[in-house]
């Protein structure tokens, strides 16, 4: 049994609008012989009133994990980071972030926290 074609879940009812809409953005950026009117990016996100983040994301799923993950926007992989701060670590950030800025700064960024707590020894290394 062959798959659906793109144009055909795009013109199914049964289909959840999000799948619609994503198989529409897939269509939309195709780089195929039969696509001979390309448009960017931001032409599609007027066209189908959407975010350009969105596009990006369909097309990344759709390169990095299968055609059904891009279309369904469910990708198995996806999780929440482990946390690399302890409860009493967390408390000194929450704290310090909610603290005053170090001076000549207007607010506290996530590279200054990060480059604090390693200062303060917090922890030994943090990414931001």
């Amino acid at each position: 049994m062959n798959a659906p074609s793109f144009s055909q879940l795009a013109s199914t009812a049964k289909d959840s609008p999000q799948k619609i809409k994503n198989a529409l953005i897939l269509l939309a950026v195709d780089q195929g012989e039969f696509n001979q009117e390309r448009k960017t990016d931001e032409r599609i996100a007027q066209i189908l009133d959407i975010d350009r983040s969105r596009i990006y994301r369909v097309k990344r799923d759709c390169v990095e994990h299968s055609i059904e993950e891009a279309l369904t926007g469910r990708i198995e992989e996806r999780g929440h980071r482990p946390c690399i701060l302890d409860d009493e670590q967390e408390a000194r950030l929450i704290a310090m972030a909610s603290g005053e800025a170090p001076e000549g700064r207007a607010k506290w960024t996530v590279r200054l926290l990060a480059e604090r707590l390693v200062e303060l020894g917090i922890v030994d290394e943090i990414s931001c």
